[in-house]
């Protein structure tokens, strides 16, 4: 619901900006909306995080090639007065992971090393092959044995003691002053690691610093060399017909706009039943079905077996906020599904919906 009303809010404030010129003196205005949406979103993700509900895509990689993109950002993050060490396994196994996601957890934990360092120190970050032999397997007995990644971040700050250390995970629990933060990003990396099937542990003491080990399980096949994918601010449009079938109406109305000003033809419906009615009517082709996936009556995936079964050929790109394993199970998205997550911006949806039709 949260997702549905910011797609709403962000979609419109900025399609409003693309048409405010910068002097006008609502501009300042509108931006600071759409600042605030944009933190609303993220923690609506952080919350979906750590009930492992968030829809990850993952992908074979390297979490050295992960952690080579990072680099620039880790520094800016850290300041001058903490030095950062490397310390990266040559050959590391690979590991079936969601960059972003993964992403968002060395930043969490860097975060977390870098504040208990005011005076300044040193992270760190280190990758390992790691087997997990009965013996720690009888010590914790919620992993399981077997071959893992092993990420590593450490840092020479002030430590906790065991009552922090044992409520460190803890949604809204920080040792922060408050306003300083919400306690919500290493509960969020807790989830996170979880959904990918892993473990996350940490190692502290006061004054003698701590360590945040993930362990993630260890993949056969060859990493993937890139993954970035390219973000651009400009939005590809198009001239083909997309039926755009959304049954909430604020939500419907910003997809509708944003893809008529991308030159799209638009069909629309609130729900599967009059899609299919619409669809049966229309006399030239459909070339992309855009669904949601939680709807009334007909959810987005039987939508979808409908329309291609009538239609073949036909692309479908799904759109939720939350996808009540109707496309993703366990929080996986399945193979082959095309998907963006709600809250979505226009040049998202552009760049997603030129995608989805050119078969990339």
């Amino acid at each position: 619901d949260f997702n549905n009303l910011l797609t709403g809010i962000s979609g419109n404030v900025e399609l409003a900006l693309m048409d405010m010129p910068e002097s006008d003196p609502l501009h300042e205005a509108l931006r600071e909306i759409n600042e605030g949406a944009e933190r609303a979103a993220s923690l609506t993700r952080q919350l979906l995080a750590f009930g492992r509900k968030q829809i990850i895509e993952p992908k074979v990689l390297s979490v050295n090639t992960l952690l080579s993109n990072l680099e620039r950002m880790l520094g800016r993050i850290i300041g001058e007065d903490i030095k950062i060490n490397w310390l990266l396994k040559s050959d590391l196994w690979s590991a079936l992971i969601d960059p972003g996601q993964i992403e968002q957890v060395v930043v969490n934990m860097v975060i977390n090393s870098r504040d208990a360092m005011p005076d300044g120190g040193t992270i760190t970050i280190e990758t390992e092959n790691v087997t997990l032999g009965e013996d720690y397997v009888n010590r914790k007995p919620y992993v399981k044995g077997g071959e893992y990644v092993m990420l590593a971040v450490s840092d020479t700050g002030c430590g906790m003691d065991e009552s922090t250390r044992s409520r460190i995970f803890e949604p809204f629990f920080t040792t922060k002053p408050e306003g300083a933060g919400t306690g919500l990003g290493l509960a969020t990396s807790y989830g996170i690691i979880k959904q990918h099937n892993g473990s996350i542990e940490v190692y502290s003491e006061p004054g003698r610093g701590s360590t945040f080990k993930v362990y993630l399980p260890r993949v056969k096949t060859q990493a993937e060399k890139e993954y970035v994918e390219r973000r651009s601010p400009e939005m590809p449009g198009g001239s083909e017909t997309v039926l755009v079938v959304e049954d909430e109406e604020i939500v419907r109305n910003v997809a509708l706009r944003i893809l008529s000003r991308l030159g799209y033809r638009l069909l629309w419906a609130s729900n599967g039943q009059d899609a299919l009615k619409i669809a049966e009517k229309h006399p030239g082709g459909i070339d992309l079905l855009m669904t949601d996936v939680v709807m009334p009556r007909m959810n987005g995936r039987e939508l979808s077996e409908h329309f291609t079964r009538l239609f073949p050929g036909i692309k479908v790109l799904f759109t939720s906020g939350y996808t009540e394993n109707v496309i993703a199970h366990h929080g996986v998205l399945d193979k082959g599904v095309n998907f963006i997550g709600k809250p979505y911006t226009p040049q998202s949806l552009a760049a997603r919906v030129r995608k989805v039709l050119d078969g990339e």
